[in-house]
């Protein structure tokens, strides 16, 4: 089994490529490989896509790469393979985007990334560091994570997911921002599952034993 990270200049990939490694190599999940290579991706059994930054920037960085988009969405939505986006990766997988202007996204998944807007004045945006995650609805990405367990978040804008059926997990931040989305095959963190100790490598494990 193969594992793709998409490598389009956009996300923490030393990071990402070090958890994933360590994961599938103890539990057996096979190999792991960063790539930009369109033909890879396409013939990977898991896709994961990160990011950092702006949601217009690393929207544009990914489509800059000729076929790489189209081969994630042959490989995710025409194949069904499982797929993980991290951060401002699981972000694009929403309708639009609003940070600095309306970007359309992938819309796998309805709702659009706005501006966190806390209640508290107190709390400042971006929402930076710890926050205990609260289960919205079971999922297998989530086996052995419970409500009150731990992710590291940095960020500005979160998912307002159209369909609360598809937030899997939540934290509050003066308000409720979603942690993790899913529909079908597809599954998004906006916290660094490579960056959540215990939690993220308990999801990252998930993920690769994962058969939607």
């Amino acid at each position: 089994m193969r594992t793709a990270i998409v490598d389009y200049s956009s996300g923490n990939l030393h990071s990402a490529q070090k958890a994933f490694e360590r994961v599938a190599a103890e539990t057996g999940a096979g190999e792991v490989v960063v790539t930009s290579d369109p033909e890879v991706v396409r013939a990977a059994d898991r896709v994961v896509l990160p990011g950092d930054g702006a949601f217009p920037a690393c929207r544009q960085a990914l489509f800059d790469q000729s076929g790489l988009f189209e081969a994630i969405e042959e490989a995710v939505i025409g194949a069904g393979r499982p797929f993980l986006g991290i951060c401002i990766g699981m972000q694009m997988m929403a309708t639009r985007g609003l940070e600095y202007r309306p970007t359309p996204g992938f819309d796998w998944i309805g709702g659009e990334v706005a501006r966190i807007e806390p209640a508290d004045a107190v709390l400042k945006v971006p929402h930076m560091g710890w926050n205990d995650l609260v289960i919205d609805h079971p999922h297998p990405v989530l086996a052995g994570i419970a409500t009150g367990d731990h992710a590291y978040f940095v960020h500005s804008y979160h998912f307002r997911v159209a369909d609360t059926a598809q937030r899997l997990a939540h934290c509050n931040y003066g308000a409720e921002i979603t942690a993790i989305v899913g529909r079908g095959n597809m599954v998004g963190t906006q916290f660094h599952p490579e960056k959540s100790q215990t939690t993220g490598l308990r999801l990252i494990a998930n993920f690769l034993d994962w058969r939607p």
